[in-house]
This record gives structure tokens, C-alpha cells and sequence, in this order.
């Protein structure tokens, strides 16, 4: 499966961004999703993942509260909803997919795709 990420931009401090994932070469649905972000000069970091169910998910603590990760089977996609947006989550986001249905864990992923930028200004 192949993915890609769309819907970043530019806000300001305090503001709101909906990304969405989007597969080809394959259906999400049997996939855990997983949403992980690298900002210059940095490694990229894991963010959020949600089960091919969506019934379970995991946030990092610099999210938790202000991110949600959710999913649309019936329209093959993951949305990573993120709010009072800080400009430490400025970073080009990425969606990935890993063939265990049931893996949160950041190290699960082997499917990537294209990122989306993010730029939240001070």
C-alpha cells in the first residue's frame, strides 16, 4: 500500500488543522495507522496510531489532549484532527501503515508515504 498525506498549511498559534490519509495500491481497512512528524533538523517522532477498527488508539504526551486520530472505513481514510496548535508542531507530517491490524507501537510501520507541511506561526 501506498499513502499519502494532505491538508497541512499554515496557521497561526491557537489554530486548527484536519489532515487526512489516503491509500492506493490497497484498501486501509485492514491496516493500523499511524501518523509520525519530522521537523528540521530532527528525528522524526510518532504522534498517533489508531487500530483497523479505530476502537483503540495511541497519542504521544506532547499531543495527547490537543491531537485525535480517527478513521473512515467506508471511505478509506485516517484524519489526524489537531487543535490549539503550538509552534513546536511545526514539522512535515507523514501517514503510515502497518500490516498488523492491531499495532500502535511506532516501531510497526513499514508503509510510508508522502508527507504534508505543517507551519504553525508564533
Amino acid at each position: 500500500v501506498q499513502l499519502q498525506a494532505s491538508g497541512g498549511g499554515l496557521v497561526q498559534t491557537g489554530g486548527s488543522l484536519r489532515l487526512s490519509c489516503a491509500p492506493s495500491g490497497d484498501t486501509l481497512s485492514s491496516y493500523a495507522v499511524g501518523w509520525f512528524r519530522q521537523a528540521p533538523g530532527k528525528e522524526r517522532e510518532f504522534v498517533a496510531s489508531i487500530i483497523w477498527s479505530g476502537t483503540r488508539t495511541r497519542y504521544a504526551d506532547s499531543v495527547k489532549g490537543r491531537f485525535v486520530i480517527s478513521r473512515d472505513n467506508n471511505k478509506d481514510a485516517s484524519y489526524l484532527q489537531m487543535k490549539s496548535l503550538k509552534p513546536e508542531d511545526t514539522a512535515v507530517y507523514y501517514c503510515a501503515a502497518s500490516s498488523n491490524p492491531y499495532g500502535l507501537g511506532p516501531q510497526e510501520y513499514a508503509y510510508w508515504g508522502q508527507g504534508t507541511q505543517v507551519t504553525v506561526s508564533s
